[in-house]
C-alpha cells in the first residue's frame, strides 16, 4: 500500500512512521511546519497545499478536492493524518473510503475535539488514552481500530498528561499502520477487540 502522511506541526508522529519503517512516499501539508523538514530530510516527496484562509470564507469543499486530488495523482492508497490542523470535506472521503486514518488524545467516543486532555483534566477522570480511527466528516467519530488508556497522575497538568498521551500515540499509531500494512486492508474490529484495558492494537 503506498502511503501518505498529512501534516501541520512538528511532525513527530511523521519522524515515528517513517523511523519506524513505514513506507511513506508522499507528504503534504497545509502550511509551512517543521514537518515538512522532516521529509525532506528523509527524501520523502513533500507537497504544501497551503490554505488561502482561516475564516469563515474558507471554501473547504474546494480546498478538500485539491488534497484529494494531489493524493490520487500520487496513487495512494492509505492516509495518515498526523496532526493535520484543517477539518476536510466529504470529498477525501467518498475517494479513499476508510483508508484515512487519524489520531485523538482521549478515549474516545469521550472527549472528542481540539480541547480533549483539558476537557478530561476538568472532569476529573482517573484514566484518559488516545484513539486511532478512521476519520469522518463528523470530527473523531469514526470506526474506532485501536485505543490504549493512560492513567492520570494526581500532580499533572495538562501539559505533562498530554506528552504522555503522545508518546503512547505514536506507539499505537505506528503498530496500527504496521497491522493494516501487513494485512492490506483496514480492518474494523468490535469493541471488544479495541478495549483499551487490551492495551494494545489488534
Amino acid at each position: 500500500m503506498r502511503v501518505a502522511v498529512l501534516a501541520s506541526g512538528s511532525g513527530t508522529i511523521l519522524e515515528a512512521m517513517i523511523v519506524g519503517d513505514i513506507p511513506v512516499i508522499f507528504v503534504l501539508t497545509d502550511r509551512k511546519c517543521t514537518a515538512a523538514d522532516i521529509a525532506e530530510r528523509h527524501g520523502v516527496e513533500h507537497a504544501l497545499i497551503p490554505r488561502n484562509s482561516f475564516d469563515k470564507n474558507f471554501d473547504r469543499t474546494k480546498y478538500t478536492e485539491e488534497i484529494r486530488d494531489a493524493l490520487e495523482k500520487k496513487k495512494i492508497d492509505l492516509v495518515v493524518m498526523a496532526g493535520f490542523g484543517t477539518i476536510l470535506e466529504q470529498p477525501i472521503y467518498d475517494t479513499f473510503g476508510k483508508n484515512v486514518l487519524n489520531t485523538h488524545p482521549s478515549l474516545l467516543p469521550s472527549f472528542p475535539g481540539w480541547n480533549a486532555v483539558e476537557d478530561a483534566m476538568n472532569f476529573g477522570v482517573r484514566v484518559t488514552g488516545c484513539t486511532v480511527h478512521v476519520a469522518t466528516k463528523e470530527v473523531d467519530a469514526g470506526p474506532i481500530l485501536a485505543q490504549e488508556a493512560v492513567e492520570v497522575h494526581e500532580d499533572d497538568s495538562v501539559e505533562t498528561l498530554h506528552e504522555r498521551i503522545k508518546v503512547v500515540e505514536r506507539r499505537l499509531y505506528l503498530e496500527t499502520v504496521h497491522k493494516i500494512l501487513k494485512e492490506g486492508q483496514v480492518h474494523i474490529p468490535t469493541s471488544k477487540e479495541t478495549d483499551p484495558k487490551m492495551n494494545r492494537a489488534r
